[in-house]
């Protein structure tokens, strides 16, 4: 595994393809097994966010097939793998997918899996994800666990000191609502994505801004990076490449 901690917080990861339902690895997640620095990296997936979904588990697996790598996944429904700690902790890369971020919590922490996926970290596992995925390396975010209406979350890992934001241009209420939880200092500082976009941090700092789309550098998804300066919420498009 890496020696160095990474991870990638997205609002994308994977892209559709011509045949109905069929997934391929989009450029942040392929940018998540490069940092593995294997020649032929485990790849972990956790579906939690979505209690497991059977479907979900397959057609991600089916998304590995043209690439070199040795996939599983870790269930918690019904029942968890006897073999938790292990899998995690062999895994080079853990991909959570999208769903409830909430339940995905709870579920981690009644289980101590956010302990495990701590130490993985540590030992250079590189942690990745995708909304719910995302948010759960953070201090929290906003999310529609809840419900229709979008609030906050605050019980994330904390791997990373900020709050999180996805799917920044594509739902109403992202945008507003993160903006209101750094005003009103709920948290310091937020980073959040556009769909089919990702955020690389190293250790805990942002270094490079992916996207799963070819697109205008000036006008297409980015990241933005949030804070109160001054009493004012200032928002800092961080356009894809590298984070100077």
């Amino acid at each position: 595994m890496s020696k160095e901690k990474y991870i990638v917080a997205t609002s994308g990861g994977f892209v559709t393809t011509k045949r109905w339902g069929v997934m391929r690895p989009g450029a942040t997640f392929l940018k998540a097994l490069e940092l593995t620095k294997k020649s032929r990296p485990k790849v972990c997936f956790m579906m939690t966010a979505t209690g497991d979904d059977a479907s979900y588990i397959s057609r991600s697996y089916e998304a590995m097939s043209d690439l070199s790598v040795d996939v599983t996944h870790l269930s918690l429904f019904p029942q968890p793998n006897e073999d938790v700690e292990k899998r995690l902790l062999n895994a080079d890369l853990v991909w959570v997918g999208g769903g409830s971020v909430a339940n995905l919590l709870a579920v981690w922490k009644l289980h101590k899996v956010d302990e495990v996926l701590k130490t993985a970290w540590e030992n250079g596992t590189v942690l990745s994800g995708v909304s719910a995925g995302s948010i759960c390396w953070f201090i929290g975010g906003t999310t529609d666990s809840f419900g229709p209406e979008l609030k906050p979350v605050k019980n994330g890992l904390a791997l990373l000191p900020y709050a999180n934001g996805v799917h920044y241009d594509s739902e109403v209420q992202r945008r507003p609502l993160l903006q209101s939880l750094i005003k009103y200092s709920t948290f310091d500082i937020a980073f959040a994505t556009d769909d089919h976009t990702g955020i690389v941090f190293k250790e805990t700092e942002p270094i490079e801004v992916i996207s799963d789309i070819k697109s205008d550098s000036k006008t297409g998804p980015a990241a933005y990076k949030l804070e109160k300066i001054n009493g004012e919420v200032q928002e800092m498009r961080l356009a894809v490449g590298t984070i100077s």
